[in-house]
């Protein structure tokens, strides 16, 4: 799995995607999608745009990637996760073509929800695109309206060491003729991206362009902000395009995506006194705007644990981090997981100071012991760090 081990289990091809709709019969022709597709925000915002068309009365199913705690999470209908009896009949009675095509496991996680959401009848999914874009295994939709959160140094090793490089594998979803909507832009980006959609006649929306409604959702994440606004965006699109979408959906749905949806992990608040905060940010972009509000809420000290996948340039991650703060250094328990004491050496050149844990939870169960009442422990830098704390 990608997920866990890293490079090795990537596929750049989508020639095995192809082959296992021919072979299940093309689900994805039997509902309508949205594709969502970015460096940051891609989660949040699909999860959004779920929750309001379930508010407006739609079965609607949810394809996003990694889970945190439970396989299951990826695959949803109407907020509810697949049920464990699904998962193991469609592996059953497909694993000998799994097994003679060498299919990766983003590939049959694909296969399997589409097959899911056909099953279920739903009315439309909103499908988030697992990395990148032109090469993912779910770029084989033709969906409503395509969209693209922003784009960031992430997972640079596939998609390229420039924005432009990495603009154009995300514009990989961009298709003729249909309506891409674009959270974010740099100079450099939406010059590829107006490119694209001009070549497609795919006509292009960006949403810093747009004056829209202010609107609120319960996700916490000043952040959140900006994926607000593109999910009305994106609503706005679908309403042009002959979709019943109520107001009140919209403002219901954007305040209830947790509820609606489980989202987990984004700016969620553990527990008070002491206040223990756990995001999933985990590159420059995504950090930086966290970081920015942690150092806006009031606290007598600040725990930081901290944990890290072996990808990742800590160069570029560190500098972030505030200094005169308590650090506990652990390694995920996945392949992936960089080794703690080597990332309190890295962490040493940019005068973050701590001590080395064994575990997550021995370093999270430590940080509750030392905090006092007035402190905040946050806890992120890595997916699997804040999973396995939940």
């Amino acid at each position: 799995m990608y997920q866990r081990i890293g490079e090795a289990a990537y596929k750049v091809d989508l020639s095995n995607s192809l082959k296992l709709m021919t072979y299940l019969e093309e689900p994805q022709n039997n509902f309508k999608t949205v594709h969502v597709a970015g460096t940051n925000g891609k989660g949040s915002t699909s999860h959004m745009l779920a929750s309001v068309l379930q508010e407006a009365g739609f079965k609607t199913g949810l394809y996003t990637s990694p889970h945190l705690k439970d396989f299951r999470e990826r695959i949803r209908v109407n907020g509810k996760i697949i049920p464990k009896k699904k998962v193991s009949n469609f592996v059953t009675k497909h694993k000998s073509f799994f097994e003679t095509h060498q299919l990766s496991f983003f590939e049959m996680t694909v296969g399997l929800a589409f097959d899911f959401f056909r099953k279920e009848k739903v009315d439309i999914a909103i499908i988030e695109v697992g990395l990148g874009g032109r090469l993912d295994s779910t770029n084989i939709i033709t969906p409503e309206v395509s969209v693209i959160t922003n784009i960031g140094f992430d997972h640079t090793r596939f998609l390229g060491n420039t924005l432009v490089e990495i603009a154009s594998e995300k514009a990989g979803i961009i298709k003729p003729q249909i309506p891409v909507v674009i959270g974010e832009t740099q100079l450099e980006t939406k010059e590829v991206f107006l490119k694209v959609a001009s070549n497609s006649k795919s006509p292009i929306t960006f949403v810093e362009e747009e004056k829209n409604t202010t609107y609120r959702t319960d996700l916490l994440g000043k952040y959140q902000e900006k994926n607000c606004k593109l999910t009305v965006q994106v609503i706005k699109i679908l309403r042009k395009n002959g979709w019943n979408i109520q107001e009140e959906a919209l403002k219901n749905g954007l305040l209830h995506t947790v509820g609606n949806t489980e989202l987990l992990g984004r700016w969620q608040i553990l527990r008070e006194s002491p206040k223990v905060i756990c995001d999933i940010a985990h590159n420059r972009e995504g950090l930086s705007m966290v970081l920015q509000q942690l150092k806006e809420e009031s606290f007598a000290n600040l725990h930081i644990v901290i944990g890290f996948v072996n990808d990742k340039n800590l160069d570029s991650l560190l500098p972030l981090f505030p200094r005169n703060t308590m650090y506990y250094f652990c390694k995920p328990n996945v392949e992936r997981g960089l080794n703690a004491e080597t990332l309190k050496q890295k962490a040493l050149d940019y005068n973050l100071f701590g001590q080395v844990f064994s575990s997550v939870e021995e370093a999270y169960k430590t940080a509750l012991k030392k905090a006092s009442i007035n402190d905040i422990i946050y806890v992120g830098g890595s997916t699997f760090v804040v999973a396995e704390v939940l």
